[in-house]
């Protein structure tokens, strides 16, 4: 198993026991860590029940400490950034 598969796994694995108490709808992986072989970060993507900034923080620090990477999140909405979010649209991979 590759590192890659090793970090999809685990995100997985986090929504399944987070979902409920975050609210977490769906949960993908975008960037540098999808398209290419190295990577620095693991951006994340995350599609709530309600918006809520501690949920937020609070899902970043889960998944840096589970993954053992610096880790981005943003938080998926019509109302994003267009740019942003067809850039989400095209590369994130939900698990």
């Amino acid at each position: 198993m590759t590192e890659k598969d090793k970090i999809f796994d685990k995100v997985k694995k986090y929504k399944e026991l987070h979902q409920k108490e975050y609210g977490i709808k769906r949960i993908g992986i975008f960037g540098s860590f999808v398209k290419k072989d190295s990577f620095g970060d693991v951006d994340i993507v995350v599609d709530l029940d309600t918006p809520d900034l501690f949920k937020l923080i609070g899902i970043k620090q889960d998944l840096q400490e589970e993954l053992g990477f610096n880790v981005d999140v943003i938080r998926y909405r019509e109302s994003m950034n267009p740019y942003l979010k067809k850039h989400i649209d095209i590369e994130a991979v939900y698990v």
